[in-house]
């Protein structure tokens, strides 16, 4: 007997469909990209998404097509987000903070027929679209009220909608084809694009919500500040519908105040990257009064989260952090530090202690770490070398690539190094081309980094190796004062020296009032070398 089950496919519109019916008033609320307050509901989403689908069609969008969407965390957005794949299309996000040459390579490498821009990100495009010749028609996502003056000779999304009547359904396509485009950062050459299917992202979505992963239901009020063109929006933009959970989108203002007057409407989960905490946390700290009335839980990836952080939200404040790590070639969550049995026995600084790691992953994702040779290594939370992934939501090939991105058993390196111990929690002790190797031995740089930002008068740090005669290379530390401070480097590197070896503390402490950061809001290593190598710095000695 063979497939005596109904051939389901699964198309991320299903989802949609799914929010529509079962939880239909759902709130969808947040700001709009033009700043004032909006509330929609998941049937309201659906039906303007099956207009959105249908304008499409009418331009003349087909099934394998790719549609540029270059937009803020809106209701709107949602629609768009549905929309286009819901018209066969492959919905490529656009990062606005890419560099003018990044952002022609991905649109025209990714061969955008239509790109969909927020009204004013508009200038954004208008920079490049002379160097767009495959770029047909541009759609500002607004009402004709709020159209801007622009060169681009633009469709308004709001009319275009309102010519439609949502009745010709989504365009049928096989679940395997593709939905969405995501291209790296391309901190080491050109961005590579990532193709998640329709299957992929479902099964992520459906993988997600798990309780040991982010743990969403219908009752919860989740905050997506990571942006959607972020790793696939972290696949909240999946997950939330999915489990019929409200949503809350903070639209263009990513300033801690405005984040926080949206935390407090009743906000239950919220995810973003360090970055965007440790100035929510000084927004905090500056009025002791404040205080997160509904807030329960708090993901926190893109990089490595510091002890200091974890312990305010959880000691301070009474939020639950969530540490995890992913990729967007991962679709783009791989482990979550929720926790085991094994980990509730512990004690709070036992559980801290665990949270420092990135977590174990749910179910559709497989790891592994080998050393240089390929060998794999100990699950004993000490061997530590390359890590590797697997899975239904992880990248096989890159676009228009020649060839596999994984080896010959399937494994995708994921150039970061970790240990793993028994219990399946993960360590990211650094990416690898930034491990720093001194007299043949490995210094984690995340860990050095974490070190530096406990200290009260850090707000961010990052360690890098330098060239050294004898030592091969040097650790120092880049360190960002907390606004208003001056912190001397001898009480930074005792800070350090607390959890290192004498050997693995810095050489130096360099004071700079910003490190340069990638597209994506990581720390760009490779920039912030060029910036010290163009002042000339040398070691000290």
């Amino acid at each position: 007997m063979h497939n005596l089950m109904q051939d389901w496919q699964m198309n991320v519109s299903a989802i949609i469909d799914h929010a529509a019916r079962y939880h239909p008033d759902r709130p969808v609320r947040g700001r709009a990209a033009e700043g004032h307050m909006v509330s929609s509901t998941y049937a309201e989403i659906r039906t303007r998404a099956l207009k959105c689908a249908q304008a499409l069609r009418r331009l003349g969008i087909q099934p394998g097509d790719v549609v540029g969407v270059m937009a803020w965390n809106t209701p709107r957005h949602m629609e768009v987000w549905y929309g286009v794949p819901g018209a066969g299309a492959a919905l490529h996000t656009l990062n606005p903070r890419l560099f003018a040459e990044q952002m022609t390579y991905v649109i025209t490498h990714a061969k955008d027929r239509i790109v969909m821009v927020d009204a004013d990100l508009v200038p954004v495009i208008e920079a490049i679209a002379d160097k767009l010749a495959g770029v047909e028609t541009y759609i500002v996502l607004t009402d004709r009220a709020h159209m801007p003056d622009t060169t681009l000779n633009a469709l308004c999304y709001e009319e275009l909608i309102a010519a439609e009547d949502g009745l010709d359904g989504w365009t049928e396509v096989d679940e395997r084809s593709a939905c969405g485009i995501c291209y790296t950062s391309g901190t080491t050459g050109n961005p590579k694009g990532v193709v998640y299917t329709h299957r992929s992202n479902v099964i992520h979505a459906l993988s997600s919500a798990t309780p040991d992963s982010l743990g969403i239901g219908s009752a919860d009020v989740v905050m997506p500040v990571v942006p959607l063109f972020h790793a696939n929006g972290w696949s909240i933009g999946y997950t939330a519908p999915m489990v019929g959970a409200s949503l809350v989108m903070p639209g263009r203002d990513m300033t801690p105040g405005a984040l926080y007057e949206l935390l407090e409407t009743g906000v239950t989960l919220t995810a973003a990257v360090p970055t965007v905490w440790l100035m929510l946390l000084q927004h905090m700290q500056a009025d002791t009064s404040r205080r997160f009335s509904t807030l329960k839980r708090v993901v926190i990836g893109g990089s490595s989260c510091p002890r200091a952080v974890i312990e305010a939200f959880q000691n301070v404040y009474g939020v639950q952090v969530l540490h995890a790590w992913g990729m967007t070639e991962m679709s783009p969550l791989g482990t979550v530090c929720s926790f085991k049995p094994e980990v509730l026995a512990k004690d709070a600084s036992g559980r801290l202690d665990v949270q420092e790691t990135v977590g174990h992953p749910p179910f559709t994702i497989d790891l592994r770490i080998t050393d240089d040779d390929g060998a794999e290594l100990a699950w004993d939370g000490t061997a530590q070398g390359k890590l590797w992934a697997k899975g239904p939501a992880v990248v096989e090939q890159y676009l228009y690539a020649d060839t596999s991105a994984t080896d010959a058993d399937g494994w995708f390196d994921t150039g970061d190094v970790a240990t793993i111990d028994r219990n399946g929690y993960v360590r990211i002790t650094d990416r690898s081309k930034d491990v720093i190797k001194s007299g043949g031995e490995w210094i984690s740089s995340i860990d050095l980094e974490n070190a530096a930002v406990a200290h009260p008068e850090v707000q961010e740090a990052a360690a890098i190796g330098v060239p050294h005669p004898k030592w091969d290379e040097r650790p120092i530390l880049v360190v960002v004062p907390v606004p208003g401070k001056s912190p001397e480097k001898d009480s930074i590197l005792a800070q350090v020296a607390q959890k290192f070896a004498k050997w693995q503390v810095p050489d130096d402490v360099v004071f700079m009032d910003e490190i340069p950061h990638t597209a994506t809001g990581k720390i760009s290593k490779l920039e912030l070398r060029k910036k010290l190598h163009a002042q000339g710095y040398t070691l000290p000695g």
